[in-house]
């Protein structure tokens, strides 16, 4: 016999646990922690809600507990295929816990970071992922006053507002022009676009490189705020030739930018490494599949999604990691575009 389904929120907790045959108690355990009920129970509970069209009231239960069930995450952009990768981490590491992830895109704005921090800061989250560490001191004291643990990704740094998860951009740039100049390339150009807090780091890093060898040439550095896209890799690079002809190789912010500085010297017959050495920055999986392949910094999105989710359930559970900043690092991926030739 088919049961007649009311508003949702009509339905109550003990109709639930009465046809499922369990106490209110273990019903609403289910919707707390069903890890922690036999999956015989779970599965009874579940069913019965299904049929009875129960949805849990998670603003009552935020009320009650004092957090929802939601693990918020503030990322800079959906297009992005760098973050693609740290959400695939994020969703990995959250699979099979009670906890729900909700995204917001900041679009790269440090005022639509704060609008969406006082957000969650309404909600109750049980934790939040928060991309980078150049908060406004609007956006840090509404992170401070949260009642969540919170972890600062993508980065690290000497001020975490709880924990954070990530690399140093700048010895990563430093560490990537290095190997430029240990090539014997002297004439080592700077490509960015966008230019955000981390970009940023990374254009430090390759000015103290340059210095440090004594080759530092402010003419050599070219920049835009122009989003980032693999045509403006061709374009910087043929303003950069205009104005430095004897460029002879470039560092890029980001492996765009290197695929695109690729094939302009491909139209223009420059032949790399010879005459122009090319790395990029994160490794995409076509830094290694262009031809010649292209050298990067590879950057471990995937793992700072997951740790930082590892770290945030620990917490939650009052198990505080015992290292609050996690250094995940990096590695230069040498390949053609920037080793010398065999033989």
């Amino acid at each position: 016999m088919t049961r007649k389904r009311r508003e949702a929120g009509q339905i109550r907790l003990t109709e639930v646990a009465k046809l499922a045959g369990v106490s209110p108690i273990t019903a609403s355990r289910f919707f707390r922690n069903p890890e922690a009920l036999s999956l015989s129970k779970r599965e009874r509970v579940e069913s019965a809600a299904r049929e009875l069209g129960y949805v849990p009231n998670l603003a009552a239960r935020a009320l009650a507990s004092q957090r929802t069930e939601v693990i918020g995450v503030l990322i800079p952009s959906l297009t992005n295929n760098v973050f693609n990768d740290v959400l695939r981490g994020v969703y990995d590491a959250s699979e099979g816990s009670r906890y729900t992830i909700q995204f917001v895109n900041t679009r790269y704005s440090i005022l639509q970071e704060e609008k969406l921090l006082r957000l969650f800061q309404a909600q109750k989250p049980a934790g939040l992922i928060v991309t980078g560490i150049n908060q406004t001191d609007e956006s840090r004291a509404v992170m401070k006053a949260m009642s969540c643990p919170i972890v600062q990704i993508m980065e690290t740094g000497p001020d975490p507002v709880d924990m954070m998860v990530g690399f140093s951009h700048y010895d990563a740039a430093f560490a990537a022009v290095s190997h430029l100049l240990s090539q014997g390339k002297r004439r080592v150009g700077f490509l960015g676009a966008r230019m955000d807090p981390r970009v940023q780091r990374r254009l430090d890093g390759y000015r103290d490189a340059m210095k440090a060898a004594s080759h530092f040439d402010p003419a050599l550095i070219l920049t835009t705020p122009t989003p980032t896209a693999v045509t403006l890799g061709g374009t910087l690079l043929a303003d950069l030739l205009a104005r430095t002809p004897d460029l002879d190789a470039v560092f890029c912010i980001n492996d765009d930018l290197a695929l695109g500085v690729l094939f302009e010297c491909q139209r223009r017959g420059i032949s790399v490494p010879d005459q122009l050495a090319i790395i990029g920055f994160n490794d995409m999986e076509f830094m290694a599949a262009a031809l010649p392949s292209l050298s990067s910094v590879r950057t471990n999105r995937y793992e700072m999604g997951r740790h930082s989710v590892t770290m945030l359930l620990e917490a939650i559970e009052g198990r505080r990691p015992a290292n609050a900043v996690v250094d995940l690092g990096f590695e230069l991926m040498i390949r053609e575009s920037s080793a010398p030739r065999d033989g």
